[in-house]
């Protein structure tokens, strides 16, 4: 379990977040969903370790990680641009942490993933000639390899458009339940925080608007503000929603 307890964390002087506390279970996917500013992507450095919170305590599987540095909580993350070598290709991208991490994932493994995300027909082609889905897909593979305790994604869908970003979103899910792995997305998109996620976090100028299930938030907004940014944004009707989450 991954527990944020009264955390708080303020840039000069302003504060972002303000005394967060929640609990994320063990192979729960968890959308952090909220507009541009609200302080959605300091939550997530903060559980990445990139930043330390000036108070409270980020606890996981009852363990107290507050200042634990990043490279020692073996949480991966994917960006929002992929952050991949360009010089590279794309099976050199997928191994290029396992040279600091020897025997992390065995060449079986390496090679399982590479299939698992439909990548093999790609591994010799350097990152320009790739779809926008095909870099997300390598991206996730190279993050995969270190075998991660917790896997974090930005905005993982917001480049793509249609039935890529359907596929992503499935493999997204199908990673997350195959590997029984705890997975945290950050997205300002409300569609897509419904129909990825077993739980969404919503964040509103640095508070916890609510925090539950889509049938939860659809049904029984907690606030105005909840009621206002997820049904008037929606660009799928409230049946559908219903549909999509209530198949995963």
């Amino acid at each position: 379990m991954l527990e944020l307890q009264n955390v708080k964390k303020s840039f000069d002087g302003v504060t972002v977040l303000k005394d967060i506390s929640v609990s994320i279970e063990n192979s729960e996917i968890v959308s952090i969903l909220g507009s541009s500013g609200s302080g959605k992507t300091t939550l997530l450095n903060l559980i990445l370790g990139i930043i330390k919170p000036e108070s409270g305590k980020i606890i996981f599987n009852g363990n107290d990680i507050t200042n634990v540095p990043m490279e020692r909580r073996d949480f991966n993350i994917v960006f929002q641009d992929y952050a991949l070598f360009p010089n590279l290709n794309a099976y050199k991208n997928i191994v290029y942490g396992l040279k600091n991490f020897p025997g992390r994932s065995t060449d079986a493994e390496v090679e399982a993933m590479i299939d698992l995300l439909d990548l093999r027909e790609h591994l010799n082609k350097k990152i320009d000639k790739l779809s926008g889905g095909q870099k997300q897909r390598v991206a996730l593979a190279r993050t995969m390899v270190m075998k991660p305790k917790i896997l974090l994604l930005d905005e993982p869908l917001s480049a793509l458009d249609g039935v890529i970003k359907e596929s992503i979103k499935e493999t997204i899910v199908r990673i997350a339940k195959d590997f029984h792995l705890t997975t945290i997305i950050v997205t300002h998109d409300p569609e897509e925080a419904l129909t990825i996620s077993d739980k969404v976090l919503i964040i509103n100028k640095g508070n916890i608007e609510q925090f539950g299930s889509p049938k939860d938030i659809i049904e029984r907004p907690a606030s105005d503000f909840v009621k206002n940014f997820i049904i008037k944004q929606l660009s799928i009707k409230r049946d559908n929603i219903y549909k999509l989450f209530a198949e995963k």
